[in-house]
């Protein structure tokens, strides 16, 4: 995948966070960030001005076509993406592990109980 395709995917996915979970409405991300900014804690919103000028760039200068640091890019956008779900609240990957761990314990005692039952026959 190209540079400017991962920039505009990672984009649209942290602008549709904004407006389904935020209410932002604009045409551009930073237009959705102002709408919203109260909302968001100020390193959140620096990061997402961030990565809305880096996509613009991109997308709008001629001699602009691969990011200069793509790991510093990918964390700024994994990073927003994560708060903005947390002050969303949606569930994000990392309430996994507890699932699981409870699904575990329920099925635990499910083989606890059909034990009690199989020694008392």
């Amino acid at each position: 995948m190209s540079d400017i395709e991962l920039v505009v995917k990672r984009c649209k996915r942290l602008e549709s966070l904004l407006t389904e979970h935020f209410g932002a409405d604009g045409r551009g991300l930073h237009e959705k960030i102002s709408s919203v900014e109260r909302e968001l804690t100020p390193a959140l919103v620096k990061r997402l001005r961030f990565i809305a000028s880096v996509r613009n760039k991109l997308v709008h200068e001629a001699d602009a076509d691969k990011l200069q640091d793509r790991r510093a890019y990918l964390e700024a956008c994994d990073k927003s993406e994560l708060e903005l779900k947390k002050l969303a609240g949606v569930p994000t990957g990392l309430s996994w592990p507890r699932t699981l761990q409870t699904i575990a314990f329920i099925l635990l005692l499910i083989g606890l109980v059909i034990i009690l039952f199989a020694i008392r026959s």
